[in-house]
């Protein structure tokens, strides 16, 4: 055989095994990080997608902090979604690529107690506080106050109203959002502060109370693409997130579009 003979058909062959490999990174999953109160309207919105497009959306679901420092240490995430702004300030800071960022969703923070409890509805910041409806021993469920969205959130509404200093020692702190509203849901903690869609998605705790807006920063969803090297499908499911059919999705569970603000 020639050597141009030779090298015509290594590169041939080369051209063949490549082939596969190819195809076999098109037909990658995406992969989207979402803050955990996200679960059950992200999961609506990946079936609606699946059912007319041919990729796999893998959803990993946690707090917002855990989310972002797996993606600065490697994760192999392709789209993330916090539920603040100030995780996906601090991914950008970390040299992580952050792409097509937008605010896409709002919240808002309630109190929470078991749905067969007897804790009569009440505004938080009104005549009544927080800490006269807590027995002896008994704590107030939040996200984990130092760096989960959802707890830092209930830290500053409960300094604006005044109630941080009696309840800070009394607090039960979830890893996430859902962890914080499953102590209330177990009947383990009377009271818990969750965002609205939370307590929306479980028919076992019941909505007794909504924090000022002003007196906790505006509880904002961000998204973006955090794949230096995204997929057309990654590229994709993003711009579909961020359109109408999604929107309609999270507003029934509760989330607000910014854009509707």
């Amino acid at each position: 055989m020639t050597s141009s003979v030779r090298k015509t058909s290594f590169c041939f062959l080369a051209l063949v095994l490549s082939m596969p490999l190819a195809a076999h990174a098109d037909n990658e999953p995406v992969q989207v990080y979402a803050a955990a109160s996200m679960t059950d309207a992200m999961d609506e919105a990946i079936r609606s997608y699946e059912s007319d497009h041919d990729v796999d959306i893998v959803p990993i679901y946690a707090s917002s902090s855990t989310l972002a420092r797996q993606i600065a240490n490697g994760a192999p995430a392709d789209i993330y979604v916090s539920a603040n702004e100030q995780w996906m300030d601090w991914l950008e800071k970390q040299n992580v690529p952050v792409d097509e960022r937008v605010d896409l969703l709002r919240n808002r923070l309630v109190l929470i107690a078991p749905a067969a409890g007897d804790i009569a509805d009440f505004t938080p910041g009104g005549d009544i506080t927080i800490a006269s409806r807590l027995g002896d021993g008994e704590r107030l469920s939040v996200g984990e106050t130092s760096h989960v969205p959802a707890g830092l959130y209930a830290k500053q509404a409960l300094q604006s109203i005044g109630e941080w200093d009696a309840l800070e020692p009394r607090l039960a702190n979830g890893d996430n959002v859902r962890a914080a509203m499953a102590l209330v849901e177990r009947d383990e903690a009377p009271l818990g502060i969750v965002y609205e869609t939370d307590a929306k998605a479980s028919d076992r705790v019941r909505e007794i109370g909504v924090f000022p807006d002003d007196s906790h920063d505006p509880i904002t969803y961000p998204l973006a693409v955090v794949n230096p090297a995204p997929s057309d499908a990654t590229d994709a499911f993003r711009q579909w997130l961020a359109g109408d059919d999604a929107l309609a999705i999270f507003s029934r569970y509760g989330f607000t579009p910014v854009d509707a603000n």
